[in-house]
């Protein structure tokens, strides 16, 4: 019990690492040795001489993957026994939970990209914004499948935009509506929206 208080003393007063995050944590359990020491640690092993017992590794293996995981800050070491930062799981699942998902729209300024991640994901409409000028923004990201100048039949325009959505009745409403395309005798062809580069 001593030890065991003595151990956490020593360790708390140690200089603080990195938090560990996700990726790096992945990336130090990906090597079987780490695993089985990280393994034998949590089973109560502390000491070399235990881990390679419980682990099935020789000497060397247990060092070389402590020594990693020392370096990481997922073992910390006090006299000669060894303990798991059981803690840096949860921070390192946390560091995770904390990042931003990626946009989708990495090259569109920051409104649009925002609104663009809201109603978008995987390249389908989830959800049409409510705000007109909103909806104008996805309207436009939508009508950048038609090539200005071309014309194209009422199945043709179906076809493009079944995989955004598959209310395409609706889609093609919208888009007349906002002059991003037209349409006369069973034709339709793009009008407005912006064009890339802009």
């Amino acid at each position: 019990m001593l030890e065991d208080e003595r151990m956490r003393a020593d360790v708390s007063t140690t200089p603080a690492r990195p938090a560990l995050t996700a990726k790096t944590l992945v990336g130090l359990l990906a090597e079987r040795e780490r695993r089985r020491v990280v393994a034998a640690l949590i089973l109560g092993a502390d000491t070399i001489e235990a881990m390679t017992a419980i682990a099935n590794l020789d000497t060397r293996q247990v060092v070389d993957a402590l020594e990693r995981l020392q370096r990481a800050g997922l073992v910390e070491q006090v006299d000669d026994h060894y303990l798991v930062l059981e803690q840096a799981f949860k921070r390192a699942a946390r560091s995770e939970a904390d990042q931003p998902p990626a946009s989708q729209f990495p090259d569109e300024p920051a409104l649009r990209r925002t609104i663009l991640d809201r109603a978008i994901v995987d390249g389908r409409l989830t959800r049409m914004p409510v705000k007109w000028s909103h909806k104008l923004i996805v309207l436009d990201w939508i009508v950048q499948r038609f090539e200005p100048g071309l014309k194209y039949t009422e199945r043709q325009v179906n076809a493009m935009l079944v995989g955004v959505d598959t209310d395409t009745a609706s889609l093609r409403r919208y888009l007349v509506e906002a002059a991003m395309l037209d349409r006369a005798a069973g034709e339709y062809w793009r009008c407005g929206g912006s064009v890339v580069g802009d």
